[in-house]
């Protein structure tokens, strides 16, 4: 039997998030004292007491969800995973999951990864759509004959595809996967074109701080979102990393590839559930459960 664990990405955040934790673990109390330190400010007043407005702001809910994710890690009785993956930012978590990171470099790159993506978002009006009901390689298809910026962002599970680029190219898109036969296409309520050609900038931006910070040697690989094969070496884990900016999250490849490769139990760990659903739905023969 081989265990995977999963980290949820952007999303999965909700008010109150890490609380319990907080106050019912005194080692998990130190880890979010030090985020802040980190930080320089209190992300666990507005993950703890902070509205549903202020958690979805990028800067604070890409390090909310990591840190919920890694602490909430940290607390599992003879954590040993076999193999570890997350979904976009949840590949960060993953990577401290597994050694590769540690808690204070993961933060770091995270906050700056916000940070670019969010600048990246301001520059370029953008935004991404799911798509409900369609084989990929349709939704590919229009993608590519759509006039504009427009690709297959996330391959969530089968049937469900998000697309990513500028405005007037998703829409345009949509009525046309819509046309297609799509069940739905659908926008969603978020602030730019992640998984795209558009992020280029975060891309450049993150490349540099992530080749001067140090990455371990795994205790089990990572299943990355952009090869979604096992990774075990550092200098290909970072490549990866820099590249998932700009490329697509191969999720449904990510788990059917643990589970050619023997895995038989899947945990999330972090705020959420989204990720177990998509994990049955890819592979229903496995076990799959949060923690």
């Amino acid at each position: 039997m081989k265990k995977a664990y999963v980290f949820p990405g952007q999303g999965s955040q909700f008010p109150g998030m890490g609380k319990d934790l907080y106050e019912n673990n005194p080692a998990a109390k130190l880890l979010f004292d030090e985020a802040d330190a980190i930080l320089g400010f209190s992300i666990t007043d507005i993950m703890f007491n902070g509205t549903e407005e202020a958690l979805k702001q990028t800067r604070v809910t890409q390090p909310a969800i990591f840190l919920h994710s890694v602490i909430l890690a940290s607390t599992i009785e003879n954590f040993s995973p076999d193999m570890v993956a997350g979904h976009s930012l949840g590949e960060f978590s993953a990577l401290v999951a597994n050694k590769t990171l540690s808690f204070k470099d993961g933060l770091q790159l995270v906050y700056k990864r916000a940070m670019a993506m969010q600048k990246a978002c301001e520059i370029q009006p953008s935004t991404m759509a799911a798509v409900l009901g369609l084989a990929d390689d349709i939704v590919e298809r229009i993608c590519n004959e759509t006039e504009g910026v427009v690709v297959a962002a996330n391959y969530n599970c089968p049937g469900q595809l998000v697309i990513s680029g500028e405005i007037e190219a998703v829409n345009k898109a949509c009525e046309a996967l819509k046309a297609a036969g799509a069940k739905r296409a659908l926008l969603l309520p978020v602030g730019g074109a992640f998984h795209s050609p558009l992020m280029e900038p975060a891309r450049i931006e993150l490349y540099e701080a992530i080749n001067s910070t140090h990455f371990s040697n795994p205790v089990c690989p990572v299943y990355q979102n952009v090869t979604a094969q096992a990774v075990a070496d550092p200098a290909d884990i970072k490549n990866n990393l820099i590249a998932q900016l700009t490329a697509p999250v191969k999720w449904t490849q990510s788990v059917l590839q643990m589970t050619a490769d023997g895995a038989t139990h899947f945990v999330e760990v972090g705020p959420g559930k989204v990720l177990q659903g998509l994990v049955k739905k890819i592979s229903p023969t496995v076990e799959a459960a949060s923690c």
